[in-house]
């Protein structure tokens, strides 16, 4: 082999050492880069998916009787006339 054709293949080399690991953003930045990206789009999908369905919540709440009645008992305790409400309380410490 003369030293123009190893000259030419240490050069192909280090072209492809820097390709892969030089400059700015080497091939593994950039397969990192992609991976974090895929996990943030998971992360907005799973977030939009909460978001409708605190949406489609709060317009039962606004506008269905039946899902007022249901958060008015067991958020805020509350009764219809009549009714009785009874409280379970822990045994008090001695």
């Amino acid at each position: 082999m003369s030293r123009v054709a190893i000259a030419r293949i240490v050069i192909i080399l280090l072209a492809a050492v820097f390709t892969l690991q030089g400059g700015e953003y080497s091939v593994w930045n950039w397969w990192e880069l992609r991976r974090a990206e895929t996990r943030e789009t998971t992360a907005v999908a799973e977030l939009e998916e909460a978001v409708d369905s605190l949406e489609k919540a709060a317009v039962a709440i606004e506008t269905d009787p039946r899902v007022q009645e249901r958060v008015a008992r067991e958020l805020f305790g509350m009764i219809r006339n009549g009714e009785f409400l009874f409280r379970v309380l822990p045994p008090a410490e001695p």
